[in-house]
């Protein structure tokens, strides 16, 4: 089917967000598409803050999003945006680096209070990259996501639904546009 970059703007290596994102994506496999995982704090700290555009581990992660039909993006909240090792990755991207793709947006947070992050912080950057489609995302609180001892990832039945829900139309746009791409 489609071809996913499922990336994972948390700077933590036992993030939440990350392993929430890890569990959506066998449900976007499930469905046929090819899921490519990235997780943002692998690229050096050097590269990312210093810069650089010629670092191989960036050029590797533009022909990631090059390659990609969709991209879901995952961040936690940090003051009331999306996290600073995900901007520095998206500052180092083509400016257009999202055109004609479909994206879901992915938000986690401490608090309903930060539920707006998800449309006043990141969709706009998303927007301006030049996404063809931005699906409705979804902002989960930390609570409702639990990881066992050995890393399987519970939801809790609300947002669990609603995460189902909106993965599942992300996966449909995808549809529709490989569709549309094939007969073009």
């Amino acid at each position: 089917m489609a071809t996913v970059l499922s990336v994972s703007g948390s700077p933590s290596v036992s993030s939440r967000t990350a392993k929430l994102l890890r569990h959506l994506d066998t449900r976007l496999a499930a469905q046929g598409h090819e899921v490519i995982p990235l997780d943002v704090r692998t690229i050096p700290a050097e590269a990312l803050l210093g810069a650089d555009f010629q670092h191989p581990a960036v050029v590797e992660a533009a022909g990631l999003f090059a390659r990609a039909d969709g991209v879901v993006i995952a961040t936690p909240v940090y003051k009331a945006a999306y996290s600073g090792v995900l901007k520095a990755l998206l500052d180092l991207l083509p400016q257009y680096a999202l055109a004609g793709k479909t994206v879901l947006p992915l938000v986690t947070g401490g608090s309903t209070a930060h539920v707006l992050a998800l449309d006043y912080a990141l969709r706009p950057v998303l927007n301006s990259m030049g996404a063809a489609h931005i699906v409705q995302g979804w902002f989960t609180l930390d609570k409702d996501i639990t990881t066992g001892r050995d890393g399987s990832v519970t939801v809790a039945p609300g947002s669990a639904e609603a995460l189902a829900q909106v993965v599942d139309q992300f996966s449909a746009a995808l549809g529709r546009r490989h569709l549309l791409a094939a007969t073009g």
